[in-house]
């Protein structure tokens, strides 16, 4: 079969173009005119709304931020001045994605591990696919009320608060952290799964040419090449740790000091209540039982100020793993 040689222009009769991506969007139909304008709106809005956040948390924030208020303890008070400031939520918030991030990283590594490299048996590795995905979508607060009635089981009653009476409350920093691990999953896994499919396979096979076994290429040639996909997960872990509320106010109780439960050095304060910087900013807004909506707006653009730090952190990761191997680093917030 021959194949059919393309159209030659007539002599005298230019050949017909059309638009093309240089063409002007005057010259476009009225309908493709008016997406390119919502479009435009869209993507101006959006920075809009980020601009007035930023700004407007960032002036209260330097209004009332003050130095003292990060070292001093939250206090009862019917003033501004005698309610102390929020050393406490930050350590909570520290030791919370502390939690968190170090019980998340071997679960969501491991989980990618097996998915990219191994797969078998192909329905188990789409149910494990799956049931990530049904965690990432879940409201925070289905969560949270799901690891409280676990924490709550006698079984469990060493790792939160006890009552004297035997009671057991299901709320501690380890019910919460545990918790936390759960909503910090799926970015982890997806930026570590993602950075694993974009291994090009000759550094596999070249492994395996040189007797390397699969698992000691896995340890040795494709973790180091996607040290920066893992730590964009952990960073956005962290971003999703630290701003939730729900969980917190569920698992690790309204009160804003850190409560100690227990006799034993460490273990207590795992054992205890606090909050962390979020709820202390609820706690204190005008929409809370606080009497301290100056001292929110500080604590509020100190939390900002962590989240915007870490999203700078994931940008420059991806960029730096991008310049050096050419791989894209998987950073997509699920």
């Amino acid at each position: 079969m021959s194949a059919v040689a393309p159209a030659r222009p007539q002599p005298g009769r230019p050949m017909k173009t059309g638009p093309g991506r240089r063409s002007s969007p005057l010259t476009w139909r009225w309908r493709d005119r008016v997406a390119l304008a919502c479009a435009w709106a869209a993507g101006i809005g959006l920075c809009l709304i980020a601009a007035a956040i930023v700004i407007y948390m960032g002036y209260r924030g330097v209004q009332y931020l003050r130095p003292n208020l990060l070292v001093s303890r939250p206090a009862l008070g019917s003033s501004q001045d005698a309610t102390g400031g929020f050393l406490d939520p930050l350590i909570g918030t520290a030791l919370l994605t502390l939690i968190g991030i170090v019980l998340a990283i071997p679960l969501a590594v491991g989980s990618a591990l097996w998915i990219a490299e191994y797969g078998r048996p192909s329905w188990l590795a789409r149910v494990v696919e799956s049931s990530i995905e049904i965690v990432a979508g879940t409201p925070d607060i289905v969560i949270a009320l799901f690891g409280l009635a676990v924490f709550q089981l006698s079984l469990l009653a060493p790792l939160s608060f006890t009552a004297s009476g035997g009671g057991v409350f299901g709320k501690s920093f380890i019910a919460a952290g545990a918790t936390m691990s759960l909503i910090a999953l799926p970015p982890l896994f997806t930026a570590t799964r993602d950075g694993l499919q974009a291994v090009p396979a000759h550094m596999r096979e070249a492994a395996f040419a040189l007797g390397k076994t699969r698992i000691a290429t896995i340890r040795r040639v494709l973790l180091p090449s996607v040290r920066a996909n893992i730590a964009t997960g952990v960073t956005l872990g962290i971003s999703r740790i630290i701003g939730d509320t729900a969980i917190v106010v569920l698992l690790l109780g309204e009160t804003l000091r850190l409560d100690q439960q227990g006799s034993v050095p460490g273990l207590d304060l795992l054992r205890g209540t606090g909050s962390t910087l979020t709820s202390y900013v609820y706690g204190n807004s005008p929409a809370g039982e606080g009497a301290a909506p100056q001292k929110a707006y500080a604590a509020a653009f100190v939390l900002m100020v962590l989240v915007l730090g870490l999203n700078l952190l994931v940008d420059r990761i991806g960029r730096a793993q991008s310049d050096a191997s050419g791989l894209t680093v998987g950073s997509a917030i699920v």
